[in-house]
């Protein structure tokens, strides 16, 4: 049996407490929200914290407030299950109800929060495995290693961004909040991310993810795809996430997210760029399926092999597009061919 390391919990009534505490511990304090991913971890001695700030009993970060013509709020804490069956949600960003209700197992979406799939750790085989298997393969450089056992002669860690909610809110413009005791800032969710196994995150340790907000939705339509080997539990080897806003039947503006093909959401700004100005026939979609798989750099570090899930970033991209369309193929959408 796995069992976790010792550890202070302390549990904040406010996000200014929260803030203080993580400020106080330094890097001896991680936050901790839903701990689906981060308890596992923990028992698998890639996390070690000593002392965890839980966010649960802080009421204001939960809940999703606002509508979809001003925009919406939505509290980090709030469940996977709650952003998913959210009805504003769910009529006006269906791809972020889709991706949430996608995440792992019906029991730990209950468990799992918004802002937790948000800031997910990034994945590889060589790293999400116990410690003794991690041992005995000399561990990798992301925790106790000093190597990329994926591309050994690489000076950087090629872990895979693994969350299914990042790039569909990056496909909507989404912006964050992040507040420290030092104050708050408001960024655009692209810029959270970094391109980087290990520091996959451009957030100071000390900051926490206080809110997210989505724009109005203002007529864009949007769809996400996953890709993975059981259609429940498993994390994703590819997302697709889309997002488009149309002009009658013209597409005026396009954003072309992908997900787990990078150590972060790899945006493909050339696949929506060929969709502005045009009707979404299946030639500009072959076009832009295939302009779309050029930013798709998969590694051999999870599931179902690299060449593989670099053409399935077509695949997926052409029947997110044809769902736009209404040439809807019918296909689930975590189906594979």
């Amino acid at each position: 049996m796995m069992r976790l390391p010792p550890f202070t919990y302390l549990a904040p009534k406010t996000v200014a407490d929260a803030a203080r505490l993580l400020g106080e511990h330094g890097a001896d304090a991680m936050i901790v929200a839903g701990g689906t991913d981060l308890y596992p971890n923990m028992k698998r001695r890639q996390f070690e914290p000593k002392v965890l700030v839980g966010l649960g009993a802080i009421s204001e970060l939960r809940g999703v407030r606002g509508s979809a013509s001003r925009g919406l709020s939505l509290g980090p804490m709030t469940t996977l299950t709650a952003v998913s069956q959210h009805a504003e949600v769910a009529r006006h960003y269906p791809a972020l109800a889709t991706a949430a209700g996608l995440v792992s197992s019906p029991q730990l979406r209950n468990m799992g929060t918004i802002g937790g799939n948000v800031c997910v750790d990034t994945r590889c085989n060589y790293y999400n495995q116990s410690y003794e298997w991690r041992k005995a393969i000399g561990f990798c450089m992301k925790k106790d290693g000093d190597i990329c056992l994926v591309a050994p002669g690489s000076s950087r860690c090629w872990a895979v961004s693994s969350s299914d909610t990042a790039p569909v809110l990056w496909s909507l413009g989404a912006h964050i909040r992040l507040t420290s005791a030092d104050g708050e800032r408001t960024v655009p969710i692209a810029t959270l991310y970094r391109d980087d196994g290990i520091d996959y995150l451009a957030k100071r340790h000390d900051e926490i993810l206080a809110d997210i907000v989505l724009p109005p939705a203002d007529g864009w339509r949007s769809r996400y795809l996953k890709l993975r080997r059981r259609g429940s539990f498993d994390f994703p080897v590819l997302g697709v996430a889309v997002n488009l806003r149309m002009d009658a039947d013209v597409v005026s503006e396009a954003r072309i997210v992908l997900g787990a093909v990078a150590s972060l959401p790899r945006e493909a700004k050339p696949a929506a760029e060929s969709l502005r100005g045009q009707r979404l026939t299946e030639e500009a979609i072959t076009r832009a399926a295939d302009l779309a798989a050029g930013p798709a750099k998969p590694l051999d570090n999870t599931d179902y092999a690299h060449f593989y899930r670099k053409k399935m970033t077509r695949v997926f991209v052409a029947r997110a597009l044809r769902s736009l369309a209404g040439l809807d193929d019918g296909v689930d959408s975590t189906e594979a061919p």
